[in-house]
């Protein structure tokens, strides 16, 4: 068996298991979008194995579908892990909030886009090179979520039994890979090192899967209060925002009264 068909193997096995525990621990109650995402993943990669041995000319355009759906699972993934962060002071919180994350989340990547340039895909055609553009603010999103988690754990009181931290880590690790991959590939000449390179990139994601596969093989920890700083910021920003609704929702009435004196 070639280091390819192994890593290959090795990739469709740890997802099954990977879906399967997600099922067993009914974590896809409080992880719908991750399951979702675990599931998605070896389905659409047999569709594309599928399309590109039957429908080579194809195959760009369902390389586009498929990146695209799997880019914006991975977009609700990251959201669904800030949200999830949150469940200790959720009742606490407007329910508005996860809107906010998303759209904090959706800003950041915005603001990386114009320095995600992927200088591996330099001398490709323009669609190319966009698309290359998108992977990479991608992963620099994912990773830069990782980090701000693992940097803030303390004062977020999570720890890597806590999934949150378990999800994070597997996208983030195998996210930093792919980044490093990409940077080395740009700067090398010889053609038979990308294959390698590729591998590298290959073993890295089914070491993510089996982290993940450790990681809900074992039983959740039970989330941890806030941390009294964080207790203080998050009730601080809560009642501003409901400060903020009150003086929206009583200016609003002030003007349709006004208007129906009128």
């Amino acid at each position: 068996m070639t280091l390819d068909s192994a890593l290959s193997l090795a990739g469709i096995t740890l997802e099954t298991a990977v879906v399967a525990l997600l099922l067993y621990r009914r974590a896809w109650r409080t992880w719908p979008i991750f399951f979702v995402y675990s599931v998605w993943t070896p389905l659409s990669g047999v569709a594309e194995q599928l399309v590109f041995s039957r429908f080579a000319a194809q195959y760009f355009q369902t390389f586009i579908v498929v990146t695209g759906v799997d880019s914006l699972l991975q977009f609700c993934v990251l959201v669904e892990l800030a949200w999830s962060v949150f469940r200790p002071f959720r009742a606490s919180l407007p329910r508005n909030t996860i809107w906010f994350l998303g759209g904090l989340v959706a800003l950041t990547g915005a603001i990386i886009w114009p320095f995600a340039q992927n200088p591996a895909f330099a001398h490709f055609p323009a669609q190319w090179q966009l698309l290359g553009r998108f992977l990479q603010t991608d992963s620099i999103l994912r990773v830069l979520v990782f980090l701000i988690l693992a940097g803030c754990s303390q004062l977020l009181s999570i720890g890597w039994r806590d999934r949150e931290l378990q999800v994070a880590t597997g996208l983030g690790f195998y996210s930093l890979i792919a980044l490093a991959v990409t940077a080395l590939q740009a700067h090398m000449g010889a053609n038979q090192h990308f294959r390698n390179l590729e591998q590298l990139l290959a073993a890295s994601y089914v070491a993510s899967l089996g982290y993940w596969v450790l990681s809900f093989a074992q039983k959740e920890a039970e989330r941890r209060e806030f941390s009294p700083q964080m207790q203080g910021l998050l009730l601080a920003v809560a009642g501003a925002a409901r400060s903020s609704r009150i003086s929206l929702t009583g200016a609003s009435s002030g003007k349709s009264r006004t208007g129906r004196d009128l």
